[in-house]
């Protein structure tokens, strides 16, 4: 029998009632994540994912790499399947894992007996191997408390399955279990693991990035859409909304005083993600915010600029060590790209000395002096469509 990978699901089994529409999606994702690789054939039972390549064509290590993104699945491994006899079973574990075996310290077997038909129960079954496996490896001694390398034997309905330890999946929730969410993505660290972290909980995502040209350039933009595609990687395709900001940002520096710009520039950007998540039929924005990191960002600053939209506003990084959100982004791949030296609107007009602690209205009081709904017009028909997917 061939290789095949068992992809083990994580919360999805405390779903109740609901678990078999977030099987379904789960097992359309994998499918669709696996269809560049090949022909594989892909099925859920016993709250495990079985993908199973149906010839010699398949590119099993390019897939094997996909299983590792894919949202839902909280432990992934490579397996060989095998009848479910003992004599079967010990030769598939020789030939599929006595590389590993040879080169161990120590083993044990772990066996799991999803199949109560099996005529032994789970202990016997790693005695009788894992007796036979010492007999076969007598350098290799076996430590049932702290081995070196352990091989796991699982009976299921359809076969039994043996393998090394598992490798951690991408855990959460299958993507499209948990609606639409517009991420306002800038070309900085935090922004793309914010996406990373919605995404994780089951939310397809709609990108919104605010571009500023000539004050920023087309290297800036297209820095942004690199972090989008790599973003999908993880969330899968999206579509990246690049709106024309600008006018807006020279209108407030024109009418304005300095100290509020910050603070009316993310007024807009709110404004018009809302107009862009409600036409994409997302409920809710999704920001980098993290509380306390730039003048923008204190209690009383979010509390201003989220005033002029009703849709939830959602921080994923709200309460994240800067260090612990450089982490992400480098464990995603999105770091060397977000580090790049092309600046994004956000650092264009920044001024001296920003107000950390504005008051609603005095910032509402200082907008009067502009054309609020119609600069947010032309902005909206400057806006750019971008469809991007994962090149990787």
């Amino acid at each position: 029998m061939n290789e095949i990978f068992l992809l083990k699901l994580g919360e999805i089994i405390l779903k109740g009632a609901n678990k078999r529409s977030f099987e379904d999606r789960l097992r359309t994702n994998v499918a669709r994540r696996m269809r560049p690789f090949g022909d594989f054939k892909v099925s859920i039972l016993q709250s495990t994912v079985y993908v199973e390549p149906e010839n010699d064509q398949c590119d099993l290590e390019a897939a094997w790499d996909a299983c590792h993104a894919i949202f839902g699945a909280v432990s992934i491994c490579r397996s060989r399947p095998c009848e479910k006899n003992a004599d079967a079973i010990f030769a598939a574990i020789l030939a599929y894992l006595g590389d590993d075996l040879s080169a161990a310290k120590s083993f044990k077997v772990e066996s799991k007996r999803s199949d109560k038909r099996f005529p032994m129960n789970s202990i016997q079954i790693s005695q009788e191997i894992g007796g036979r496996l010492a007999e076969a490896f007598p350098d290799v001694p076996v430590d049932v408390h702290h081995p070196d390398y352990t091989v796991y034997v699982e009976i299921r309905d359809h076969a039994a399955y043996v393998h090394g330890p598992a490798e951690r999946g991408a855990g959460g929730l299958p993507t499209g279990v948990g609606g639409r969410a517009a991420l306002l993505l800038s070309g900085g660290i935090d922004s793309p693991v914010a996406g990373y972290m919605i995404g994780k909980r089951g939310v397809e995502i709609e990108a919104i990035h605010f571009f500023s040209y000539p004050y920023t350039s087309e290297r800036a933009k297209e820095k942004v859409l690199e972090l989008a595609r790599r973003l999908t990687r993880y969330c899968g395709r999206m579509t990246v909304d690049v709106v024309g900001f600008t006018e807006i940002q020279e209108a407030i520096r024109d009418n304005c005083p300095d100290e509020y710009f910050t603070i009316i520039m993310r007024r807009f950007m709110m404004r018009i993600a809302e107009r862009i998540a409600l036409d994409h039929g997302c409920g809710c924005l999704v920001t980098g915010e993290n509380l306390g990191q730039v003048a923008s960002q204190t209690m009383q600053a979010m509390a201003v600029t989220h005033a002029v939209v009703d849709i939830p506003v959602f921080h994923p990084l709200i309460g994240f060590d800067k260090e612990d959100i450089v982490q992400l982004a480098r464990k995603i791949d999105t770091l060397e790209t977000s580090i790049l030296p092309y600046e994004d609107c956000c650092t264009v007009f920044t001024p001296k000395h920003p107000k950390t602690k504005p008051r609603l209205m005095d910032v509402e009081r200082v907008e009067k002096a502009l054309e609020v709904e119609t600069l947010i017009s032309r902005a909206l028909e400057k806006t750019e469509i971008v469809k991007v997917r994962y090149h990787g």
